[in-house]
């Protein structure tokens, strides 16, 4: 294979931890990659942007074990693109700092292979910000210096001048330096450093799990000893550390340091994880719904055939207008024929998808139980008239009784179908036990039903410190039938109301 066959090899900088600090162009690149490589530093959530069919490769390396060792990391990126795959190298931080990306690079040209760095945000500047601490200030500091903290500085041979670097007067960044934080400390002194110029150790910024340890030259390392901070941590010397307590932000987001389990499908799912991660916490996503086309679609298609019959269309999920629709477009079906119905949605999501493909919405509930739609309903739809309720093949009978009780003709059509998706109970165990779950959302019945036949009857104790977080009345009503009391119930039966209510909760 000659080298214009050759895949080609994206070194790329994944950020500091918080996975939403990749650039866009890091972004294409892993979405586009054949094969991922990356290590303990680059955030996991960024392989969910990675193609299904791709190939993962954790490589990572922790202070006292090597999964792999630098060089066969080397060779798997010269083997892969062999192959003529696109690799991305996903690296911690930026990968020409402190990252050995240029190793891996004087490999990749030593056979031949094309490759392209793609810069990321260095842990260096990004931990402090986000701690408050800015690595420049005027009149504060006015360099910075970014430092390996994995070297002793009192061996013999070092690569780094403690005694000129204790005569730099502007922020000194160690990373990866708790291991040797009492040596870095006593040789700054050593050289002519104050005891009482400030010192921070920031672990695992700009993640769930940012702590900050404050301190002084002469007072960190007992400090750190005391409270147990590890690597992955960085160490800030400099004055610019007393500005934390003034531009502290990250810490000081209500949802701060909480993980919220998100149950909805996985295409609806992002929205509720966005609003959550916007004030600081984290959504950790796992499924309990899939959305399935139906079996078959006559019913649809017989609606659709005398769709001017129908004098009221009722819409009561985003997923019911995006199948209907969606079954329309299939057929080439003339949408001017709709002009006789009436457009009824259930819910702001419902209503705002309908309003986004341009269509006046004649009724949207204030309350979104299907009781109080018919109180709003019951002076609309007059005796006689035919009425289209295209929805999911599990929803509640209620609707249709009350309806044909108003003298109306209902269609009740199946356009979606939900299902259990094919998860894992060790998985859902796995993060109950592990990953310090401080809330759980359920968006509906079927996400309550679901997830407890996913997780089992035997392990429904792990739910005990757990909140259980439910968006309406009737999601809590089952919750309540499976012998489970919700702590946080959202006023407002949306998901903003859910994220409202959730944050009260932890605020009080």
């Amino acid at each position: 294979m000659n080298s214009m066959e050759f895949g080609k090899v994206y070194l790329i900088g994944a950020g500091p931890g918080d996975y939403k600090l990749i650039t866009m162009k890091g972004l294409e690149c892993i979405q586009k990659a054949d094969v991922v490589l990356y290590d303990r530093l680059a955030s996991e959530k960024l392989l969910s942007y990675g193609r299904e069919d791709a190939e993962f490769i954790y490589v990572g390396k922790a202070p006292d074990h090597h999964t792999y060792t630098q060089e066969e990391i080397n060779q798997l990126l010269v083997d892969k693109a062999k192959e003529g795959k696109t690799v991305a190298r996903l690296k911690g931080g930026d990968p020409f700092v402190f990252g050995r990306g240029g190793e891996e690079a004087l490999e990749l040209i030593k056979h031949g292979i094309g490759f392209e760095i793609v810069p990321g945000i260095t842990s260096a500047i990004s931990v402090p910000a986000y701690a408050g601490i800015p690595v420049t200030h005027r009149n504060v500091s006015a360099s910075f210096h970014v430092i390996t903290g994995n070297e002793d500085p009192t061996k013999d041979e070092k690569a780094i001048d403690y005694e000129a670097l204790a005569k730099v007067e502007g922020t000194l960044v160690f990373l990866m330096g708790v291991r040797n934080i009492e040596k870095i400390c006593t040789s700054l002194v050593k050289y002519g450093q104050k005891g009482d110029r400030p010192v921070a150790v920031i672990h695992k910024g700009t993640t769930l799990e940012h702590k900050i340890l404050k301190g002084t030259l002469a007072t960190i390392s007992d400090l750190v000893k005391e409270t147990g901070f590890s690597n992955p941590s960085i160490i800030i010397v400099g004055e610019v550390v007393n500005l934390s307590e003034e531009l502290r932000w990250f810490e000081n987001k209500p949802l701060f340091g909480r993980r919220v389990l998100v149950t909805r499908t996985r295409q609806q799912a992002s929205y509720l994880s966005e609003k959550i991660e916007d004030l600081g916490g984290e959504a950790v996503e796992f499924a309990t719904i899939k959305i399935e086309k139906p079996e078959n679609y006559d019913e649809i298609d017989k609606a659709l055939g005398e769709i001017q019959k129908y004098d009221w269309i009722i819409f009561t999920s985003v997923n019911g207008v995006q199948a209907f629709f969606d079954r329309m477009k299939k057929l080439d079906f003339d949408i001017r024929l709709l002009h006789k119905a009436k457009l009824c949605a259930i819910g702001p999501a419902t209503g705002k998808a309908l309003d986004d493909m341009g269509f006046n919405i004649e009724f949207v509930p204030a309350e979104y139980r299907a009781e109080a739609i018919i109180e709003g309903l019951k002076d609309k739809i007059k005796p006689g008239q035919h009425v289209l309720l295209p929805r999911a093949d599990i929803a509640r009978e209620v609707l249709i009784d009350e309806i044909e009780k108003m003298g109306a003709w209902v269609d009740n059509i199946h356009v979606y179908r939900t299902v259990v998706p094919e998860q894992d109970r060790s998985s859902l165990v796995a993060i109950l036990e592990e990953r310090k779950i401080d809330v759980i959302t359920f968006t509906s019945s079927s996400t309550v039903k679901n997830f407890l036949q996913i997780l089992g009857e035997e392990n429904k104790g792990l739910l005990e410190n757990i909140a259980l977080a439910v968006i309406g009345p009737i999601t809590e009503e089952t919750m309540t039938q499976y012998g489970l009391n919700p702590d946080i119930r959202a006023e407002e039966y949306t998901i903003d109301g859910l994220v409202k209510a959730i944050t009260e909760h932890f605020c009080k």
